[in-house]
């Protein structure tokens, strides 16, 4: 069959939704909000000046609460901040904004693979992206970072930790070298930290002592903190000489983010310790899920990376399979088990034989998951 045009993770999931299967495609959670945030909402609903258009720069209170939250890393108050609709409207934000500011000509690097909102920003701005690997153990190879940034004139550097597809933790040693990186060769960096709080053992560094630099962009959202990826709620923290400027570009593409939504988050976030209780559980659901599932692939011949957090195992198709195109792996298999999982290739131009499945869901769906990959691969 001829390859769809567009996101493989927006296609296999309309593919699985359409036939009511098991959606492990699309990254988003298998887990209700918490109650408390639902109850503040039904709350919060009958008020109509919530229903309004909410300050472009965000709401007053959860600007303020963001900023004691992470002043805990950096002193920031809300000269720092600006509230977007979601992560991907910030990093579209930032990006946009630094290709105004960079003079041509520059490319943009990322870690291989990656999500897959970075190379088409750079398609849709017409910067070109380039990349390389991680080591087979997730380490990375600076003097590699060294050598490309200098011979590709790198200007924008895409880190996410904990990674999507690959929950590669990057450490407070390895930024501190990136931050000595970009200071040395006069490049950006864009922080996606929206998994941060969604690792199995170890915090995730905050890179956010590297602000001073004026050269970090630290891009979050509660989408998947407080499983609410429909609620498109997402914040930017940078200088505050960066910051104005991604504000005007916002107040004339995003404007500004659901006013409703932004104050139930901030009324839960004041009242509920800024959500650590339920936090502490989705840890405890999703690292459950990840050792279940990686446990059955490994069974079955596939290679799994040991990995620190996120929503996803980013795995390789086992050498015995017939199927070592991903994109035909994945046709079959929802084919015949009504299970969707994404290509590597969503992600990766080289990694055409690996997929990724989403494992932050309740444990039954991953166990019924599993039986069908079982039953696929005989």
């Amino acid at each position: 069959m001829d390859k769809p045009k567009g996101s493989l993770i927006s296609y296999f999931s309309r593919l699985v939704t359409r036939s009511g299967g098991i959606n492990l495609a699309q990254g988003k959670p298998g887990f209700p909000p918490p109650d408390a945030l639902l109850e503040i909402l039904k709350e919060k609903t009958d008020n109509p000046f919530f229903h309004q258009y909410a300050p472009g720069i965000g709401n007053f209170k959860l600007l303020k609460l963001l900023s004691e939250n992470y002043s805990e890393h950096t002193p920031i108050n809300e000269d720092n901040l600006l509230i977007t609709q979601g992560a991907t409207e910030a990093i579209f934000l930032t990006f946009f904004y630094l290709d105004k500011l960079i003079p041509r000509p520059y490319s943009v690097l990322s870690i291989d693979p990656d999500y897959e909102s970075y190379p088409r920003l750079a398609e849709i701005l017409d910067t070109p992206i380039e990349y390389i690997d991680f080591n087979e153990d997730l380490t990375v190879d600076f003097t590699a970072i060294e050598a490309i940034v200098k011979k590709k004139n790198i200007k924008i550097m895409f880190i996410a930790s904990p990674g999507n597809p690959l929950g590669k933790i990057w450490s407070q040693s390895e930024m501190q070298q990136i931050f000595s990186l970009s200071e040395a060769y006069d490049f950006y960096i864009i922080f996606d930290g929206v998994y941060k709080d969604i690792y199995f053992d170890t915090p995730p560094f905050i890179p956010l002592p590297g602000l001073p630099s004026n050269r970090l962009f630290y891009i979050d959202s509660f989408s998947k903190m407080l499983s609410i990826t429909g609620w498109r709620i997402g914040y930017l923290i940078s200088s505050a000489n960066h910051i104005d400027g991604i504000r005007d570009i916002h107040d004339y593409t995003g404007l500004s983010a659901p006013s409703l939504l932004q104050e139930t988050i901030a009324g839960y976030l004041e009242s509920y310790n800024f959500g650590a209780h339920y936090c502490q559980w989705v840890r405890k659901a999703v690292r459950t899920t990840y050792l279940y599932m990686k446990d059955s692939l490994e069974q079955l011949g596939f290679l799994v990376p040991d990995i620190g957090g996120g929503y996803f195992i980013w795995t390789r198709l086992p050498d015995r399979s017939p199927y070592q195109d991903a994109f035909q792996f994945a046709v079959e298999l929802h084919k015949q088990t009504n299970l969707a999982v994404v290509p590597g290739e969503n992600f990766s131009k080289t990694k055409t034989n690996y997929i990724r499945l989403n494992i932050a869901c309740g444990l039954p769906v991953i166990q019924e998951a599993a039986a069908k990959l079982q039953q696929f691969m005989g």
